[in-house]
């Protein structure tokens, strides 16, 4: 048998139940839900700004990353809702290198999911006791939804996820926002299809029960740039490709039709330092097309305290173990310039 079955994690419920989310903070929470929805929905003139570390690796540096953030976040109210970024788990091309703290809490230890399930809720809660900024985390794995459904302001599926029918179904059965980004392929159709899929109900296999779903009306799209037959990137933020996207949506049956535009992976091609160039000419694109303004809800930025990247053990407090981010100084620049530009 090639399955070796090391030991049984602790369950969701087991997990809620020893680390809860108090009263407080979940109220909060819930009123700043309804804003973002009502920006998805167009019931808000606001701009999501998806903001945070390629991963979260390191809690104390994460939290005070997005107590940063929320300083910003009560100047920019008006304008601009920011929701961070805290991806516990990690898409990997290859499958090799650091997964995410759910697979290491420590990344310079082995794999310990149990311990990392811990991690992953106790950075969640920490974060929005801390800021009252509830965040967005990536869905790779459809069963570990139910560890933080409660903690979760957004949530994305990822390129080589989007086409998978569990993550589909899955994400048909939650309340929230959720992206649902293209295909490395760049291929829009499966994106779009990704959402119709989403938006509707189905009856499947979870987590050992046969479960229903109403489907999620709030499920929309996320470009983040493709790569072509020999491995170049090819960028999809144009003015060009938002009008292409806009016409898609036209026809197709699709409640609320938003993007969210991805300023980094290969729509800057890994240049981290390309996500402020890249958001600008997206904006500028919005004030000259109203389609587009309507189309085009915020944007998604790859940022952490320092810039640029380390390796696994170099210890630099809050820089990236993983893809390079843009460091505070020019994202907190960044952030007020599109405030200002709104």
């Amino acid at each position: 048998m090639s399955f070796k079955y090391i030991k049984e994690v602790i369950s969701s419920e087991e997990l809620a139940l020893l680390y809860p989310v108090n009263k407080k903070d979940f109220l909060i929470k819930q009123e700043r839900d309804i804003e973002i929805k009502n920006v998805i929905t167009g019931k808000s003139n606001k701009f999501l700004v998806i903001v945070g570390p390629c991963s979260a690796d390191n809690e104390d540096s994460v939290c005070e990353y997005i107590s940063r953030l929320a300083k910003i976040q009560d100047k920019i109210e008006e304008k601009v809702l920011i929701i961070p970024r805290i991806y516990t788990n990690k898409p990997r091309t290859t499958g090799e290198g650091y997964k995410g703290i759910v697979h290491q809490p420590n990344p310079s230890k082995k794999s310990d999911i149990n311990e990392g399930l811990i991690a992953m809720r106790k950075m969640h809660l920490r974060a929005m006791a801390e800021t009252g900024l509830a965040a967005a985390d990536e869905m790779l794995y459809p069963e570990n939804w139910p560890y933080v459904e409660d903690l979760l302001a957004y949530v994305a599926v990822g390129a080589r996820s989007v086409e998978s029918q569990q993550h589909r179904m899955t994400i048909s059965g939650i309340d929230l926002p959720a992206g649902m980004k293209n295909p490395t392929s760049g291929d829009l159709s499966v994106m779009l299809n990704s959402c119709v899929a989403s938006q509707v109900n189905h009856t499947f296999l979870y987590r050992g029960w046969e479960v229903e779903t109403n489907g999620n009306p709030l499920t929309h799209t996320i470009l983040r740039g493709a790569v072509n037959k020999t491995g170049q990137a090819i960028s999809n933020y144009h003015y060009e490709d938002l009008i292409r996207l806009y016409n898609m949506y036209n026809e197709r049956n699709l409640e609320n039709h938003v993007t969210i535009v991805d300023a980094n992976h290969a729509n800057s091609n890994k240049q981290f330092a390309e996500q402020p160039r890249i958001i600008k000419e997206v904006l500028h694109s919005r004030r000259v097309s109203k389609d587009i303004e309507g189309l085009v809800k915020g944007v998604m930025i790859e940022s952490y305290l320092e810039e640029g990247s380390q390796n696994i053990g170099e210890n630099i407090y809050g820089k990236s173990i993983t893809d390079p981010c843009l460091g505070w100084a020019a994202t907190e620049r960044l952030l007020y310039e599109i405030a200002e530009s709104l």
